[in-house]
């Protein structure tokens, strides 16, 4: 088993709701030989500075998100894309205690798989930022401003991908005008839209 992370402590501290079922699934995650680090606020498991598997907590539930999940036989059937827009990672999902503690041998069974996948090498093949949909109301920017394209184009695909998802993501046309609007500034800057 890896020691603790003592960096990583305070998120199972704060863990108010969750904060038994958290602390389960890091001593299952930790006898598995991975290394802890934090990430993105959260508990991340590593191998060899590759992101495995990462402890999250949501209002009903907590979660494993394995980085590479699509690449994992799922024999269980208990591995749940997020959203439609999640090309690899995938998801297994607690709402209380025993239900951890039922299943330790099968998580430790898909962590064992998941690094099992980073050894081996396998990479995703993500879908291709051109065939993400582009907004109408952000295409007429676009069309209408050539250092707007320059700079959106000059963007790392993921940052382009996110802009795109954000975009599209509003229900109304004003919505997505505004969320074009207020990104403008930091697309010509050279932002991603979390940076």
């Amino acid at each position: 088993m890896i020691n603790p992370n003592s960096k990583v402590d305070w998120y199972f501290d704060k863990a108010k709701e969750w904060q038994d079922e958290v602390r389960q699934l890091r001593t299952i995650i930790l006898d598995c030989g991975l290394n802890e680090e934090l990430k993105w606020r959260h508990p991340c498991y590593t191998l060899n500075k590759k992101n495995i598997v990462l402890i999250h907590t949501f209002k009903d539930y907590c979660a494993l998100l394995f980085m590479k999940g699509v690449l994992l036989k799922d024999p269980q059937n208990i591995l749940i894309q997020q959203t439609e827009n999640v090309q690899s990672a995938r998801q297994i999902r607690f709402t209380n205690l025993r239900e951890i503690v039922k299943q330790e041998s099968v998580i430790k069974a898909y962590v064992k798989e998941a690094i099992k996948v980073e050894k081996a090498g396998l990479e995703v093949e993500y879908k291709k930022t051109d065939k993400f949909s582009v907004a109408e109301e952000f295409q007429k920017h676009l069309n209408g401003n050539p250092v707007l394209k320059t700079a959106f184009e000059a963007l790392t695909p993921g940052r382009q991908r996110g802009y795109l998802l954000y975009f599209s993501g509003g229900k109304q046309s004003k919505t997505r005008e505004a969320r074009v609007e207020k990104c403008i500034p930091r697309i010509l800057d050279g932002f991603g839209l979390n940076d």
